[in-house]
């Protein structure tokens, strides 16, 4: 039974992050400059991620209110509602700063403390991805309408193609690369995209076998993975526990277990 909730949820999300998409895409100042850093001095901010979290927040407080918010630069309300919004206003922001196409939108809305809807625009790909929980996941892009997500039919392990990110923060970082460099001899071979959200994205499309990564924040995942779920996919973090900080994989089943495991052997998830 369709959900009229999630259906109206979804569609401002469709239209907060089609516009947030075009203003990034089109607003992009030829000068573009870091305006601030996080976690180090490489871990960095722009004008426009700021920007478009402000676009994106004030299109949902003109329409719903009552709602909570949590977004990456800063947007932070609780909300009376039981909905809550979870936006990444530019998910590879420094793709973006080097005008590299593979960064996205990614706004995802709660319900009571559960993803229903999640959608992630990646428009210098000239593709949006979106799902509701129980309805599958679909896109739109160079092809006509919108086409159902699937992910892939699970290749032996040796065979798999697995994306990953790395961390901004150099002890952590090292340890990844550590990490990457025992997993890779088991793998066809390991990419690296620069957007979380895009990557599991990519992984409901069925364009990759597998992802991990460490050290995400909810903004980076919440739509992502519920796509990607939606698509077939299996999603966590360590062995029996939900993606977080510590750890997030998606993969196709049959994948998904042992890359796990394996994750869980290099000690993945710590320094």
């Amino acid at each position: 039974m369709t959900d009229p909730l999630h259906t109206d949820l979804l569609e401002l999300a469709q239209e907060a992050a089609r516009r947030a998409g075009a203003l990034l895409r089109d607003g992009r100042p030829a000068d573009l400059a870091v305006a601030a850093t996080k976690s180090s001095p490489i871990d960095v901010v722009t004008e426009m991620d700021i920007a478009a979290e402000k676009l994106i927040t004030g299109l949902i407080a003109e329409h719903r209110p009552d709602d909570g918010v949590l977004g990456e630069e800063g947007a932070a309300t609780e909300g009376t509602s039981g909905v809550r919004w979870v936006i990444d206003p530019l998910d590879g922001t420094v793709n973006y700063l080097y005008g590299l196409p593979t960064w996205a939108v990614s706004i995802a809305a709660e319900q009571d403390g559960e993803t229903v809807v999640g959608v992630v625009a990646a428009p210098m790909r000239g593709e949006t991805f979106h799902a509701v929980r129980g309805r599958g996941a679909w896109a739109t892009g160079a092809w006509d309408g919108e086409r159902r997500l699937a992910c892939r039919p699970a290749p032996p392990l040796d065979q798999a193609l697995v994306s990953t990110g790395f961390n901004y923060v150099a002890q952590v970082r090292a340890h990844q690369a550590d990490v990457a460099q025992r997993l890779i001899p088991l793998l066809r071979d390991i990419r690296r995209g620069g957007s979380a959200a895009v990557d599991l994205c990519d992984v409901a499309a069925g364009r990759l076998d597998g992802y991990y990564e460490r050290g995400l924040h909810p903004w980076d995942l919440a739509a992502g993975d519920l796509i990607a779920r939606e698509a077939g996919a299996l999603t966590g973090g360590r062995p029996g526990e939900r993606p977080s900080g510590d750890l997030a994989v998606a993969a196709t089943p049959g994948v998904f277990e042992p890359l796990q495991r394996l994750l869980e052997d290099f000690g993945a998830w710590h320094d």
